[in-house]
């Protein structure tokens, strides 16, 4: 069933404005040897270009789920696509590493607010059924195919032009976009309501403190104290959220969404998933250079072997979707991405080549794209107009939050699979071998949440 056509410019800004985003995130992984040297980056502190980004992106999201429900998801949408815009001009001509890293940290503010809106209009502007499939179809390959023209792109620019050059390519596309939505994207109701402000220092201070301990941990170890402290003050703030929004007239997570048991399950198994595919992209970049000896734009190349099936994958969803159902297709995508992820663990070595790891490559990219889109439809699914701000933080704070604490706890199997002397390019491919086992895991647990979740609805408990 084709797409409306009234609705087509609101799914293209759309679509736009998150390819932007994810863009940006992946865009530096293969630019950061060129960030370090240009700004003088310490190796502990190049972590921070990303993480500074993660930090206030995690911690926010909340926030701005909620703007959007109270405000108008327009008007946020534009703002979040102004503060984006802005500071990636900012980081493009940051003098200093500091400038670099204050600039990130905003442009997370921007992408919190950004981020939510862009699922929310789609989840107002198409209604449950084949449209919606298919919109968050495109929704899903996005997320990933951008994953990978960023790689792509980074790995080319810093080679061949500047590393700055693709936070500048961000204004006349944010300038564009903006101009876009004031024109075809209709202001969404305001509803009345306060803000919950307890709500929302407890979720921005105890998400970021969550986020940063991850972040620390990954650096300085989990029993350093900064890291027990962050941990410790933000699980204890989020359960003061938890404890305030069973008692807050409008709270800024209602938590009757997660009453629904294949919601909560959902958001569950996209936090184990994305801890292990976000492992997958920034350690199989540092396998292709540090190991293979690729330069930044040959293993930029080397991901079209995963984003061309993705995308091919999340073409065929909506189709296949109405046949089988969102659930079996998301159980069978889990499925091949777990397997994928283990040929990758066995494949990976230091005398291995590209067509060694190529299989798994492409069995990700085919597996990411049968997941994706369904893991969204599923977790936004019967999700009233009103709570589909809040419903899209949701997703997207299971999204951050689930990559941010697999990638720690992955780079804590990195350091510790084998002794600190070990080192080369036997080495590396040893401890890459390791977090890709870790990351099977994951997969195991993610694919099992969903497969429970399949059984239940069939059993017509669910």
């Amino acid at each position: 069933m084709p797409i409306a056509k009234d609705r087509l410019p609101i799914l293209y800004l759309v679509l736009a404005s998150y390819l932007m985003l994810v863009i940006d995130v992946s865009i530096v992984i293969t630019g950061l040897p060129r960030i370090q040297d240009s700004l003088g980056f310490s190796a502990a502190g190049l972590s921070w270009v990303h993480s500074a980004y993660t930090l206030t992106f995690g911690g926010f999201l909340l926030i701005g789920a909620r703007a959007g429900d109270l405000l108008g998801r327009r008007r946020i949408f534009i703002t979040g696509l102004w503060i984006f815009t802005l500071t990636s001009v900012v980081i493009a001509l940051a003098p200093t590493a500091g400038v670099m890293v204050a600039g990130r940290a905003v442009q997370g503010l921007g992408a919190a607010i950004l981020a939510p809106a862009t699922l929310a209009l789609l989840t107002v502007h198409f209604p449950e059924g084949a449209e919606r499939t298919q919109a968050l179809s495109l929704y899903g390959a996005t997320a990933g195919v951008a994953a990978s023209i960023g790689l792509v792109l980074g790995g080319l620019l810093a080679d061949w032009v500047s590393w700055r050059a693709g936070f500048f390519l961000n204004l006349p596309v944010g300038l564009a976009l903006i101009a876009g939505a004031r024109r075809y994207v209709a202001e969404t109701d305001r509803h009345r309501g306060q803000f919950d402000l307890p709500g929302a220092v407890c979720s921005t201070l105890g998400m970021g403190g969550l986020v940063f301990g991850l972040v620390h941990a990954a650096e300085a170890g989990w029993m350093q104290s900064l890291t027990i402290a962050a941990l410790a003050s933000g699980v204890l703030l989020l359960s003061v959220l938890l404890w305030h929004e069973r008692r807050a007239a409008q709270p800024i997570m209602p938590l009757a969404l997660f009453a629904d048991r294949s919601r909560s399950g959902a958001l569950l198994a996209r936090m184990f998933y994305l801890g292990a595919m976000v492992g997958f992209w920034f350690f199989t970049s540092q396998f292709l250079q540090g190991s293979l000896g690729f330069s930044a734009s040959a293993t930029g190349i080397s991901f079209l072997l995963t984003a061309v099936p993705q995308f091919a994958a999340a073409m065929v969803v909506p189709r296949i979707s109405r046949r089988f159902g969102s659930w079996p297709v998301l159980l069978a995508g889990m499925g091949l991405t777990l397997m994928a992820m283990a040929g990758m663990m066995m494949a990976v070595s230091a005398d291995a080549g590209i067509w060694s790891i190529a299989a798994p490559m492409v069995g990700l990219g085919i597996g990411q794209g049968l997941t994706l889109s369904p893991l969204t439809v599923v977790s936004v699914a019967g999700v009233p107009a009103e709570r589909a701000g809040a419903a899209s933080g949701l997703v997207n704070a299971a999204h951050q939050l689930g990559g941010t604490l697999g990638l720690a706890v992955l780079v804590v199997v990195f350091s510790h699979a084998l002794p600190p002397e070990a080192t080369g390019h036997t080495a590396l491919a040893q401890r890459i071998g390791a977090v890709f086992a870790a990351g099977t895991v994951l997969l195991m647990l993610a694919t099992g949440v969903i497969g429970i979740l399949v059984l239940l609805r069939r059993t017509g408990r669910g």
